[in-house]
């Protein structure tokens, strides 16, 4: 596969000059697909604009002086995605990776105490051998959940697409955030991606056709999408009330 995309043809989802350069550095495998996120080169030198080409861009990533989730990243290839922290302490840099309601990947400012903590949606989860909990998060984390007695498992308290808050220094959980009715939601696409909403009705659908969700936004107007796009932020506020949601 090659290291390199031409810009025209990269995913929609980047919010960058298309005729600048011929070709973009495509983001490494890792926690994020290749639609839904964008490598530390194209976020620092495209999007924050704190270099002019490539080879400055890697100098300040090979450096060590840019951190993704609290961790310093030296790969100019690694890609970062939805609801990712990243930090470039020597810039006074410190934002967060959104979707905005164009479904551009966008990053946005958030404050230090809140950079503390990453919110993470519970993908799925697995019984490990000897009965202890392993939840899979969105961005490929596993976190591991101690359980005292398999019989009787009474840390296994979380469910898929219920929202974790967890610390960044020591992968503790902060807070658990159901997906359930009255959650409020980012929703991550379709026609209302980058929008918050309330959810009113989760209908289980019995097939492979995804289930259905019906949300009520700010101004009272119900939509629809499916669970896929709906990531719960908060029960009756934001989680991040400080973060300006494009």
């Amino acid at each position: 596969m090659s290291r390199h995309a031409k810009r025209l043809m990269a995913p929609r989802t980047l919010q960058i000059p298309r005729k600048e350069h011929k070709f973009i550095v495509k983001p490494s495998p890792g926690p994020h697909n290749y639609e839904t996120s964008v490598s530390i080169l194209i976020a620092i030198r495209d999007m924050l604009g704190l270099a002019t080409n490539a080879r400055e861009t890697r100098k300040i990533i090979k450096s060590g002086k840019v951190l993704v989730d609290a961790k310093v990243r030296k790969d100019h290839k690694f890609p970062i995605g939805l609801m990712d922290i990243l930090e470039i302490p020597e810039g006074d840099v410190l934002k967060i990776v959104m979707i905005n309601r164009k479904g551009k990947i966008v990053l946005v400012d958030i404050s230090k105490e809140a950079a503390r903590t990453k919110l993470y949606k519970i993908r799925n989860k697995t019984i490990l051998k000897g009965g202890n909990l392993q939840l899979n998060l969105h961005d490929g984390t596993n976190l591991l959940i101690p359980v005292k007695d398999p019989r009787n498992p009474e840390e296994d308290i979380y469910n898929t697409r219920d929202t974790l808050v967890v610390s960044l220094a020591n992968k503790e959980i902060e807070k658990h955030i159901k997906y359930k009715e009255g959650s409020l939601a980012y929703i991550t696409g379709g026609s209302h991606r980058g929008e918050i909403a309330r959810i009113k009705e989760i209908n289980r659908i019995r097939s492979t056709i995804p289930n259905e969700v019906i949300l009520e936004g700010n101004d009272d107007t119900a939509f629809e999408t499916i669970e896929e796009y709906v990531f719960v932020i908060g029960e009756e506020s934001p989680v991040l009330p400080e973060v300006v949601f494009p």
